[in-house]
């Protein structure tokens, strides 16, 4: 099997990579196994676009090793799309790692936001912090993400509960993001929690009528979410909240259903998210609501396993035809920058093949985060964005959880990390 795209001929070229001989090459999603998979695959890129994908043979023949400005010998590794992260709070300042003890002694999430930490003590951290401290946390997160294998990354607001504090995350986001070979994805999450001694309905005032038209302004987030919670926003405050986003161009995601169904997927469809994020506690009727109206589910294995709770029912969404994304959930309770574990965790927990789990990292994925350039994929056409495995086939990423099996990772045609 070989797909190339015949728009690129081999005579009419500028930068070549060629990365070759792999055991496994992941091509992108099947709906009868996941995952389209070349043994002994190569794939050819021009100017960072994937232009040939099939076998290695075929594929040199047509794009010469010896014409090629760069060359990856993949032999006895498997090469897979880069890492798409849909759903992070990689920006925030502090440490909370006593509340990860606090919960081993049988605190809940909720009683330690009760007691002044989880989200608002981050939030007291991030406005402490300098803009280049931002921009460094930021920094060095995206690194570890990057050895890991990731290339896309959806980076959220929220630990500013204010407009001045919001604008400022967005702008460390963006310098954090245009300075790494990782392409960072902004998303304004003022609603992610209440400021201590606010009105919640006041809150949302103040989102609706002062945040968001500031940051439509400044003109850096591309999504507007909100944390469709018992005891935080509830459904109807949630739309409004939405919904002004998208007056304002931000496109709506959701976190919906992680500790009580409230009817966050209803929001969901109703205002056309483009995600519905967590879905801990959502039920029959509210996954055939998400998969009528279009919206692709995002799980968070990392949030479940590091709670100590019950796994969402991916394996429910599967059975009904709808593709799952996955994502890390990276914050300051959830500390986990490794879409490998994640994969791992979403097979042992929540009963995902190999091959399932790797489409929820990368083409499913990336769908949770609106990209239709064929990010997650490496198909003709799509952007030449791959982590190369030390590892013999795909399956080893759910089933090897001790290291971590990236060796190399291209972004855009360009090795970034070996």
């Amino acid at each position: 099997m070989r797909e190339q795209d015949t728009d690129t001929p081999a005579t009419d070229r500028d930068t070549l990579t060629v990365v070759h001989s792999a055991a496994e090459l992941v091509v992108g999603p099947d709906d009868d196994v996941g995952v389209d998979v070349v043994e002994d695959g190569a794939f050819a890129a021009v100017d960072g676009t994937v232009v040939a994908v099939g076998s290695t043979p075929d594929v040199i023949a047509e794009y010469p090793l010896a014409e090629a400005d760069s060359t990856v010998d993949a032999a006895g590794q498997t090469v897979l799309p880069g890492f798409v992260d849909p759903h992070t709070h990689a920006l925030f300042a502090g440490d909370r790692s006593d509340e990860f003890v606090a919960k081993l002694r049988g605190a809940t999430y909720e009683e330690i936001l009760a007691d002044g930490g989880g989200i608002l003590r981050t939030v007291d951290a991030v406005r402490e912090a300098s803009d280049d401290e931002l921009v460094s946390n930021l920094t060095a997160h995206l690194d570890a993400m990057l050895a890991h294998g990731t290339t896309t990354v959806e980076v959220k607001t929220g630990y500013g509960l204010d407009t001045e504090t919001e604008l400022r995350m967005l702008d460390a986001i963006d310098r954090a993001g245009s300075a790494h070979p990782v392409d960072v994805v902004p998303t304004f999450m003022g609603a992610h929690a209440v400021p201590r001694g606010m009105d919640t309905d006041d809150y949302v005032d103040d989102v609706v009528t002062e945040q968001l038209p500031a940051v439509a302004e400044q003109g850096i987030a591309e999504f507007c979410d909100v944390f469709c919670e018992r005891g935080v926003f509830d459904a109807e405050q949630s739309r409004r909240i939405l919904e002004a986003g998208r007056e304002f161009g931000l496109t709506p995601k959701i976190h919906a259903d992680e500790f009580a169904a409230i009817g966050g997927t209803d929001v969901a469809a109703d205002v056309g998210a483009v995600s519905a994020d967590h879905l801990l506690h959502t039920d029959a009727t509210g996954r055939e609501t998400l998969v009528e109206a279009g919206v692709t589910p995002v799980v968070l294995p990392g949030t479940a396993f590091g709670l100590g709770a019950a796994y969402a029912d991916a394996r429910a969404f599967l059975d009904a035809g709808h593709e799952v994304a996955l994502a890390t959930d990276f914050n300051p309770n959830c500390f986990a920058r490794s879409m490998g574990f994640v994969a791992t965790l979403a097979s042992v927990g929540m009963r995902m093949t190999p091959h399932e789990a790797i489409r929820g990292i990368t083409s499913a994925a990336a769908n949770a985060i609106g990209r239709t350039d064929g990010t997650g994929t490496l198909r003709p056409g799509s952007p030449a964005d791959a982590a190369v495995l030390d590892v013999p086939s795909a399956t080893h990423l759910s089933y090897r959880f001790d290291t971590n099996p990236v060796s190399s990772v291209l972004k855009s045609g360009v090795v970034v990390h070996a």
